[in-house]
């Protein structure tokens, strides 16, 4: 079928992701035909480096046949198995058990999903029901960051702290609230990293307060914020807010579908503060894409309260027809191969070494004011005057050209609404993947400051 015909199919009938919807009727869709490893190929014929794996995902990169094997001989062997009724199967077993082994501290007992925002809402269905039997029904309100997020679904979407998430959804809910981003691009308390730490501790604090600690269930952070712009915290901010949350009597929940298998140089974002969290979401890098999964990673403590106190002999509610699946759990084992014997997360630390580097020479593009970067997630916020750290005008509609520039140039970035250029490339990348991409990128900046009303803004 030609791509046009696509297109129009597409247009007709696809509804897509966050997106205005007449704006693509307008526009049409991109067609993706091909990819292997870092690279993407449209139906036109267009290569493009893929630096943001899919979204966030592909941290193995396309095109590993031995994924695509592991997938095709469970689907022959046992396509499908579900975890109801005691059923199990053996690819859904060795996954949990190897993601316990894995995981930071007791991390030791997996629920599957099918993705990151069905494992936030099962983790807020597991904390209400945690306190729920454990004799604190009242302990229902929970705390998010500013620029957060945690998925789109009902419940997770007004975790999420990001306006499209929220208007004409009726989000969050009165029992859903956020605390200031760590942000020290932009933090009131200053870019001193023990000041921004304090800060969001404070923050908590006062928060918790003025809830009433009785009625406060839980913390959700991610360790680096990622659709909110790549916010990076300073080295030690997880620990602090880990620590206060224990001090408060409040459950810890690290969400590391993003920053999770690697994207932050160790398989856990957790690890660079040495923190192990009472859950922990994941999902995107757990299958790497290449099938749909996500999970909730449950402590010792919680999991042992919860199977104790839970009446006796009545079913815990909570499940999906898909949790579990074998295929995707197949998956999953040699996604976790790769990373560790494939040698994938020690090349993606070699990757985000070069990555980080290069990134750090761009800091002094007229339009660059901020580079955040850890392992292989970037965030790159563009200003119009780099002293005053001034926000690009929305007339200047940046983040257009920038898409349009970018594919050009044969770079895929995220160019987020407010003027932040988002980056995940995969770990697969080589030392010469990386010097395209940013070579590409840079272009794409110059293209960007060439524009006229560009240009005139920043002089």
């Amino acid at each position: 079928m030609r791509a046009n015909s696509l297109i129009e199919l597409d247009r007709d009938h696809l509804i897509h992701p966050v997106i205005s919807w007449k704006g693509h009727e307008a526009r049409g869709a991109t067609v993706l035909q091909s990819a292997d490893g870092a690279y993407l190929t449209d139906a036109e014929g267009h290569t493009l480096l893929d630096g943001f794996s899919g979204l966030w995902c592909v941290n193995v990169g396309y095109g590993h046949d031995s994924i695509v094997e592991a997938a095709a001989e469970q689907m022959r062997r046992l396509p499908y198995a579900t975890g109801y009724f005691h059923f199990s199967s053996e690819p859904a077993i060795r996954l949990a058990a190897r993601l316990a082994e894995m995981a930071p501290g007791d991390l030791n007992h997996v629920y599957f999903t099918l993705g990151g925002s069905d494992a936030v809402d099962s983790a807020v269905r597991f904390i209400r029901y945690y306190y729920n039997v454990t004799g604190r029904p009242a302990k229902k309100h929970m705390i998010a960051l500013e620029r957060g997020y945690h998925g789109s679904s009902t419940i997770g979407a007004g975790l999420t702290a990001i306006p499209a998430f929220h208007d004409g959804f009726d989000a969050p809910t009165p029992l859903q609230h956020h605390i200031p981003s760590p942000y020290p691009y932009r933090n009131p308390a200053g870019d001193d990293d023990a000041a921004v730490i304090a800060a969001s501790v404070a923050a908590l604090k006062a928060k918790v307060e003025e809830l009433g600690a009785d009625t406060v269930a839980a913390f959700f952070a991610e360790p680096v914020q990622g659709s909110g712009g790549v916010i990076v915290p300073p080295d030690g901010w997880l620990k602090a807010m880990r620590d206060a949350a224990r001090d408060l009597d409040i459950l810890f929940v690290a969400d590391e579908v993003i920053t999770g298998f690697g994207r932050t140089g160790p398989l856990f974002g957790c690890e660079h503060d040495g923190v192990v969290p009472d859950l922990m979401t994941t999902a995107k890098g757990l299958t790497s894409g290449y099938s749909p999964m996500g999970a909730v990673l449950m402590s010792d403590r919680i999991y042992r309260a919860i199977a104790d106190n839970a009446p006796a002999g009545k079913p815990i509610g909570h499940g999906f027809t898909y949790s579990a699946h074998p295929v995707s759990a197949a998956v999953g084992l040699e996604v976790l191969r790769l990373y560790t014997e494939g040698g994938l997360l020690e090349n993606g630390r070699r990757a985000g070494e070069r990555f980080t580097a290069g990134l750090k020479r761009l800091a002094d593009h007229p339009l660059v004011g901020d580079v955040r970067v850890r392992g292989l997630l970037a965030g790159v916020e563009l200003v119009t005057d780099k002293a005053k750290r001034t926000k690009p005008s929305a007339d200047l509609g940046l983040s257009g050209h920038l898409a349009r520039f970018g594919y050009r140039n044969g770079v895929i970035f995220r160019a987020f609404a407010d003027d932040i250029v988002g980056f995940a490339p995969p770990l697969c990348c080589s030392e010469s993947d990386i010097d395209t991409l940013l070579a590409r990128f840079e272009q794409t900046l110059n293209d960007v400051l060439a524009v006229a009303d560009v240009r005139a803004a920043l002089a």
